[in-house]
């Protein structure tokens, strides 16, 4: 791997997003929802750990059953659940590194490449996300922490949609040739058979 092309471990941090409400699964907390004998929060941890030097996890409740992993964890700063930006914007307010990756907590089977190709494909941009040939994954973003005011702006205006964010910060998707399979969401009870 070239040095020059890869982020120094230490300059990106990785938050994982578990802070929603898991409507579509029922209401439960889909970061602790288990698959394969094992929390869906921890699946992401183990391929996103290696990417970066500090994970932190983005949640709104059982915050002591996500605190019993050793890592830290973070609150929205908005309440009643307004989705992914809100973890986003709490972590970008927090963070001491330039750089923030964030993921879905129910995207078991992340890339190992995940930092790495969207750093290589960011240019000049401060926010890209993961795309496939079938469709683009926003929560599967770099972020550069320069944008948090822009995301407390876009957020207090009532603003959720999370796409449409990105695009307005000046972002841009970076194709990944995983297949669809790669960044599958466990939204569903029967997507975890």
């Amino acid at each position: 791997m070239n040095r020059a092309s890869a982020p120094e471990r230490e300059t990106v941090t990785g938050v994982i997003l578990a802070g929603g409400r898991g409507s579509r699964m029922g209401g439960d907390d889909k970061g602790l929802i288990l698959w394969q004998s094992k929390p869906l929060y921890q699946h992401v941890l183990q391929r996103l750990q290696p990417q970066v030097t500090t994970v932190w996890i983005n949640a709104n409740r059982n915050i002591e059953v996500y605190q019993q992993s050793g890592l830290p964890v973070i609150s929205d700063t908005i309440a009643d659940f307004p989705g992914p930006l809100a973890g986003m914007q709490a972590a970008l307010q927090q963070t001491k590194t330039e750089w923030v990756v964030f993921t879905s907590c129910d995207t078991p089977l992340l890339p190992g490449n995940l930092v790495q190709h969207l750093w290589q494909h960011k240019g000049e941009a401060s926010a890209v996300w993961a795309r496939t040939e079938e469709r683009d994954h926003p929560t599967q973003a770099l972020l550069h922490r320069s944008i948090a005011g822009s995301l407390q702006r876009y957020l207090a205006g009532g603003d959720r949609k999370l796409m449409l964010f990105l695009q307005q910060a000046g972002g841009h998707s970076v194709l990944f040739d995983q297949s669809e399979a790669a960044f599958r969401n466990f939204n569903h009870p029967e997507d975890l058979i």
